[in-house]
């Protein structure tokens, strides 16, 4: 059985990233005058912020059969063994990682590696996955 959970997106987050890129290149906009270098700066901040969005907006994180499978945009992770999940834990840990959101949980598995994610229904997942494999710590409570 294939079950997909879409990531929880923080807008604020993709806000702040479009000020950050587009600020700048607006102040210089009202500054100087239009030339060639402004272009191409322009349409390159636009193609880096569109890509941006599209992982923003296309993180799913898919259980199938006993693997889980976390795709971010064009960027797929190695599958995870549900066998091999020890604990899954909130966590407001700001580093990199396929979640779009700072309403994120974190993964422990394998000996020691983690991954930090955001699936929109985080009880659910957790629950599902320890439905799955019942030695799970599972650290989530429903609010």
């Amino acid at each position: 059985m294939t079950k997909k959970y879409s990531s929880k997106v923080s807008y604020g987050l993709l806000t702040v990233i479009f000020i950050v890129f587009f600020s700048p290149l607006i102040l210089n906009l009202i500054k100087n005058e239009i030339n060639l270098n402004l272009i191409l700066i322009s349409f390159s901040l636009i193609i880096i912020f569109g890509f941006i969005t599209h992982i923003f907006l296309k993180t799913v994180y898919t259980i199938e059969g006993n693997k889980l499978k976390i795709k971010c945009g064009f960027i797929t992770y190695k599958p995870i063994e549900i066998s091999e999940i020890r604990e899954i834990t909130k966590s407001n840990n700001i580093i990199s990682s396929p979640a779009p959101s700072f309403d994120r949980i974190e993964i422990k598995y394998g000996k020691f590696e983690e991954i930090i994610i955001s699936p929109k229904n985080k009880f659910e997942f957790a629950k599902y996955l320890t439905s799955l494999n019942p030695n799970i710590k599972n650290n989530i409570t429903e609010q």
